[in-house]
């Protein structure tokens, strides 16, 4: 297959037009029990089984960064994985992990690395079917493998970009960097404890655990007004929400100052130069919701310990997505570009 354009962003994810030009269409032989297919702005796939039984599917890399420790490292990469079906709204059981391993892995770490895996599949009613497990010449840190995740229900609580209807309402959680804050606090603690002392340094460590939508996703699926849910991930909750839109069809009006947000990650952001707004934030739900739970489920998510807002709501598709910030709308555009790769690449340079 040749691909004449060849310009690609310096790191990160492809952009959408990439996919709309070279994947998207050549995804082999069509079968109708594929009822959800690849698209931007949804995290799985689903296929409707014989018994009506609805599986969402969802790969990615399998991250592991041995700076964050073993147990840390392989934690994140067990959520980042499993927050990916867990947001279709059917409850995530099953995983399958493909290792493939550098050969300075040790067996301490290892063993330290997979029970860590399998405490957090413990915890969430995950079983681990299948995989392979090996180490190679030529693979490397921080990308060890990949998994796939999957889950199961029934059709009907299923969510989805095409149940959002006009006037449902945008919840979101945790604010904007979560992710970006939890791993520049880990990657880079001297740089926060020389800007902003010790006790700042250990509360944007912190952060890191938000990095999953996993107790997000199980307060969400008590709500059957919940339409559809999407984890904020590169290029953050603007990148996440343009992607949304895109994928169902619909406007949004977003109003900036009601976003939840956390007074430790944007100090972090400032600190680095960063758009908290879109940049990196794995944990950050965006749901879409009927408008008379709305306010329900805002409670449930606070009950639960998870800082969350409702911010905005769904208009016409004409509208596109829009911002509203200082009395203001300006119309809001991909991101394109993640400014947390950039940013880490600029932090490992200067040493």
């Amino acid at each position: 297959m040749k691909i004449r354009d060849k310009t690609l962003p310096a790191l990160g994810k492809i952009p959408p037009e990439f996919f709309d030009r070279v994947i998207y269409p050549r995804l082999g032989a069509p079968r109708p029990d594929v009822i959800i297919g690849p698209r931007h702005g949804v995290d799985y796939g689903v296929i409707r089984l014989a018994d009506g039984t609805c599986l969402a599917l969802s790969s990615d890399p399998f991250f592991i960064v041995p700076a964050y420790g073993f147990d840390r490292a392989a934690w994140f990469a067990f959520h980042i994985i499993v927050s990916d079906v867990a947001v279709s709204g059917l409850e995530p059981v099953y995983l399958a992990v493909d290792l493939n391993l550098p050969p300075e892995i040790t067996a301490l770490e290892l063993e330290t690395m997979w029970e860590t895996v399998h405490r957090e599949a413990v915890r969430y009613g995950v079983n681990i079917v299948t995989g392979h497990t090996a180490r190679y010449a030529g693979c490397n840190y921080p990308m060890v493998g990949g998994a796939t995740a999957l889950a199961a229900g029934p059709e009907s609580d299923l969510r989805g970009p095409h149940l959002v209807r006009s006037g449902d309402r945008l919840v979101i959680t945790k604010g904007p960097a979560v992710e970006t804050t939890g791993l520049l606090a880990i990657s880079f603690p001297d740089r926060l404890k020389a800007a902003f002392g010790a006790d700042f340094q250990r509360r944007a460590e912190a952060i890191f655990y938000q990095m999953s939508v996993l107790e997000d996703c199980a307060v969400a699926r008590r709500f059957p007004g919940v339409r559809v849910m999407h984890d904020a991930t590169e290029c953050g909750i603007w990148g996440g929400l343009y992607e949304m839109a895109r994928a169902g069809g619909f406007g949004l009006l977003v109003e900036r100052e009601r976003i939840v947000t956390q007074s430790v990650i944007m100090e972090t952001c400032r600190h680095f130069e960063i758009d908290p707004f879109v940049s990196i934030s794995e944990g950050t739900l965006l749901v879409i919701v009927a408008p008379d739970q709305a306010g329900a489920l805002v409670e449930a998510f606070q009950a639960r310990g998870i800082p969350a807002s409702e911010a905005g709501l769904v208009t016409s598709p004409e509208d596109g997505v829009r911002v509203k910030e200082a009395g203001r709308v300006r119309p809001l555009e991909h991101p394109r570009t993640d400014p947390y790769w950039l940013t880490v690449e600029r932090l490992l340079s200067e040493g």
